[in-house]
Formats: C-alpha cells, structure tokens, sequence
C-alpha cells in the first residue's frame, strides 16, 4: 500500500515538471502573437466603449460601400477634428 503510494506521488511529480515544460513552451510559441492579440484587445475595447458609433459606421459601409464612405470620410473627418478642438 506504501509502496502505491510513493509510486503514485513519483508520478505525481513526473507530471507537474511534464506539465510546466509544456506551459513554458507554449508561452514560447505564443511569443509573437502577444502584439497582433494585444492590438486586436484594444480594437475589442473601443468597440464596446462606442457600439452606437460603430453600428453606424458598419450601417454607413454597407450603404454607401467602402468607396464613397472613404470619399466622405476624408472631406468630414478634418471638419470634426476642427469641431473637437473648440
């Protein structure tokens, strides 16, 4: 019974170290992702902070298509920098 014991608790041991090696080189792996999964956690965050402006932003694409919402864009978007300013 001691002897089950001890073995279980060797094994034990044997798979926390497995386990650990492993976490470590998963972390390695997902070294160069870290950047490209923070931006998308930001862009994730403005968008819950503003739903109504990007509801209607994705509303203004679907109308308009990316074209002319790019034309519009670029002749509002330095009249609302103007207006923020003030």
């Amino acid at each position: 019974m001691i002897g089950k014991v001890r073995e279980l608790a060797q094994r034990r041991q044997v798979l926390v170290a497995r386990a650990a090696v492993q976490r470590a080189e998963f972390a390695g792996a997902l070294q160069p992702a870290v950047h490209r999964l923070a931006a998308l956690d930001r862009i994730v965050a403005a968008v819950r902070q503003r739903p109504i402006v990007v509801s209607v932003a994705v509303a203004a694409l679907v109308l308009l298509g990316p074209r002319r919402l790019l034309y519009w864009a670029l002749r509002v978007v330095p009249f609302i920098a103007l207006l923020r300013r003030n």
